[in-house]
């Protein structure tokens, strides 16, 4: 009997509020800065506790099957598990990198040209560094050196 997918997990949770501009509003006041790090904090919390998901799952099934393909079954299942973990790790470590950007005021600019990212890309993807048209090129410049 299939089992039901489980929702993939986002940072953008069940009660997001995209943040309101005030008119005449700096780009990147104290409140906005503020906005990204209550996303960035609830994004990499979620993405700890689903580790410790993992491990406690792997602990809990975790058993010496007599059946060789059974426990190839199994291997394969956690190898997959550790490889989206391995992923999630490496995004904690870009969100703690990015917390420390807006901590340092340097958060919602583009890496390349310096302009404003923009508050829906960021987001749209909070740990981004550049803006939506140097990304874009730097897509198209990839795509070209990798064929």
């Amino acid at each position: 009997m299939p089992t039901k997918a489980k929702p993939k997990s986002t940072h953008l949770t069940p009660g997001f509020q995209p943040y309101k501009e005030k008119k005449g509003e700096e780009y990147m006041s104290e409140e906005m800065r503020a906005h990204f790090t209550d996303i960035l904090q609830k994004w990499k919390l979620e993405l700890m506790q689903e580790v410790d998901r993992t491990v406690h799952h792997m602990q809990d099934e975790a058993a010496n099957f007599p059946d060789p393909a059974d426990r190839a079954s199994q291997e394969e299942e956690f190898s997959l598990e550790l490889r989206a973990r391995d992923r999630e790790r490496k995004l904690i470590k870009k969100i703690d990198q990015t917390l420390q950007l807006v901590e340092d005021n340097e958060y919602g600019w583009c890496d390349s040209c310096g302009v404003e990212i923009g508050i829906r890309r960021l987001e749209a993807r909070p740990t981004a560094t550049m803006c939506i048209d140097c990304k874009t090129l730097a897509e198209i410049k990839e795509k070209q050196l990798g064929s």
